[in-house]
């Protein structure tokens, strides 16, 4: 999950009708057609996610899976670690309490598991210190709601997991807390509508269900605050759940896809195991896909297209391990796989739906390029069973979007198990005006630190929207197209970019610009590498590889170097003011010392 999070946008009203009348279509069972929610309300405790008659297979798991006893061993080292750490603390960073309440949440997910799992009263201890300390906070938040679901969902998991070895006592202070500090602040924003019940980003996925996991936990007890709850989480949902489209992919980005979908995979797991039914919320359009994008959108180099407000890290989306039972798609366990495995710390979660049955992209023919034409985002690359294989991401896109920087057009590209042009992902969450008027002026959400061509040194227009055209797929030159007129309405008739891998050796990349009068062109491309640049080509160096960089096109460009606030770019000078460019960039890696490859591909005219 992402450490950082922002502020929920009120839609345009045009934006939301048609989210409304998309719901509809995609997602016909309504909360009304439901009846009561809790009609088949398992009573009993454990009911949230993990039963008690599952734990048998997480046991046998543990015992049979390496993987499975290495994650065990690393949650116990973590759990013993934490016996010493003080409890958290009502501490506010910027306008948010989430760090805190993701630190609880996190706790107790680890201690109430290995309790369940080891029956040692430390852990159950050291969970009890932890609720206790967040009980006594003068509330969770509510300004900020995230905060709110993501405490109420530690309750939550605490009163369940922990409740047939806790005293009365200790359920009715647990449970009143979770009552009063959770369900009830959300009952309120039902009811005063706030913008989250309304949107169609991570928020809605995220209060929704924390909220709903809360109603969950303590419906037996509280009825009226869990039908109340669950009633309208399952009217909302649907107007975020339609964002995953017919493809699976998410506009936030890579870490708030996780984010969103963690909670999401969370509730409707806990209403299966609660009541016996998802109530429709996995058949949503584009769900069952929705794991492919996570699969592609992490390179060779084991960083993911961070587009947006997101670090590069993929860390672990143990989602992945519910899906790919529930869809059948032992590619989504081979990712998680690999991804837990590669994570200093375990996650719980990827314990309790860890799935074994995994096979590798190649295995399965998956296609080496996807289009996610929802969010107008492509993956290219050249293998999937190389660790040095070429990955390309490019984006065109809605820069109207949620969590958006103003990027279309821009890429990532991995060769030699190396980023060599990154994205620099987000900038500090507590500047002023970060989720407000100022959003733009900042260095990491300006056009100036993406991939792409800046124009006359201006922003691209924040209303702007980018499609991809084309995606051609023959095996020696595989590209697509992305028409970014839009993205410059002022200053430009036409743009269109093609990124392509060339005899899986190279990456291409063309820009064709007609200005509506003389513009300054900027092409450009962060790098963290090594630069030598002379004329039209430079040599960039990490390790043992290196990236030859060649202007095919127009003869008069040249490479040169910009930094700006730490960071360094390779772009591209057309020289004085033009009316039209067309622009050819061939980007080859080769291990450093040896000749690079010899490509003659180029896009057809």
């Amino acid at each position: 999950m992402p450490g950082a999070y922002a502020s929920s946008k009120i839609m345009t009203r045009r934006f939301l009708l048609a989210q409304l009348a998309a719901v509809g279509a995609v997602f016909p069972q309504t909360a009304r057609a439901l009846g009561d929610p809790l009609e088949n309300l398992n009573t009993s405790h454990p009911r949230l996610i993990l039963l008690d008659s599952d734990l048998q297979r997480v046991h046998a798991l543990v015992h049979d899976v390496p993987l499975a006893r290495k994650l065990h061993e690393g949650l116990l080292r973590d759990a013993e670690k934490l016996q010493t750490a003080p409890p958290s603390e009502y501490k506010l960073i910027g306008p948010r309490l989430i760090a805190q309440s993701r630190r609880v949440l996190d706790r107790i997910y680890l201690l109430a598991l290995l309790y369940r799992l080891e029956s040692r009263p430390e852990f159950l201890d050291r969970a009890l210190k932890e609720l206790r300390a967040a009980a006594l906070f003068p509330d969770w938040n509510p300004t900020h709601f995230l905060d709110v679901a993501e405490m109420t969902h530690a309750f939550a998991i605490g009163y369940d997991w922990l409740y047939p070895a806790l005293s009365q006592t200790d359920r009715d202070w647990i449970r009143g807390t979770l009552a009063v500090k959770g369900l009830d602040p959300a009952i309120a924003q039902y009811k005063e509508n706030a913008s989250w019940v309304a949107a169609n980003h991570n928020w809605n996925l995220v209060c929704n269900s924390g909220a709903g996991i809360g109603a969950l936990a303590v419906a037996a007890e509280e009825p009226d605050r869990a039908r109340t709850i669950l009633r309208s989480a399952l009217e909302s949902l649907p107007r975020a759940l339609v964002t995953y489209g017919t493809d699976g992919g998410w506009p936030e980005g890579p870490a708030y896809w996780n984010y969103a979908t963690r909670y999401i995979v969370s509730f409707i797991a806990s209403l299966e195991s609660a009541t016996g039914t998802d109530a429709g919320l996995a058949s949503s359009r584009g769900f069952e896909r929705t794991g492919r994008f996570r699969v592609y959108f992490i390179g060779p180099s084991n960083k993911t297209f961070n587009f947006g407000d997101a670090a590069d890290d993929p860390g672990t989306a143990p989602e992945m391990f519910w899906l790919a039972r529930r869809f059948n798609q032992p590619v989504y366990a081979w990712a998680e796989q690999r991804d837990a495995d590669h994570e200093p710390h375990a996650d719980p979660l990827d314990l309790v739906w860890f799935d074994k049955d995994a096979r590798t992209p190649h295995t399965e023919d998956w296609p080496l390029d996807a289009l996610f034409t929802g969010i107008q985002t492509a993956f290219l690359r050249s293998a999937w069973d190389d660790p040095n294989a070429l990955f390309a991401g490019v984006k065109g896109g809605d820069n109207k979007a949620n969590h958006t920087h103003l990027d279309l057009g821009s890429f990532v590209f991995d060769a030699g198990g190396t980023r060599w042009a990154f994205d620099p992902g987000p900038d500090d969450y507590n500047e002023p005006g970060y989720f407000g008027p100022k959003r733009f002026t900042y260095f990491k959400t300006s056009t100036q630190s993406h991939n792409t061509v800046l124009i006359d040194g201006a922003n691209q227009d924040q209303r702007a929207e980018a499609r991809l055209m084309l995606h051609e797929t023959d095996p020696d030159l595989r590209w697509v197209e992305i028409d970014l007129s839009k993205a410059y309405p002022a200053k430009l008739k036409q743009w269109t970019r093609r990124v392509g891998i060339a005899q899986k050796q190279a990456l291409l990349i063309q820009d064709s610009i007609l200005a509506t009068q003389p513009v300054d062109a900027l092409w450009g491309m962060m790098t963290d590498a090594d630069i030598i640049f002379s004329g039209q080509t430079a040599e960039l160096r990490k390790g043992d590889w290196s990236l030859s960089c060649e202007i095919l096109s127009p003869h008069h460009a040249v490479f040169d170097v910009v930094t700006d606030s730490g960071t360094k770019k390779l772009v591209v000078r057309a020289g004085p003011k033009i009316p039209e460019l067309e622009l050819n960039v061939l980007l080859t890696p080769h291990r450093t010392g040896q000749p690079k490859p010899v490509v003659t591909k180029r896009f057809p005219v």
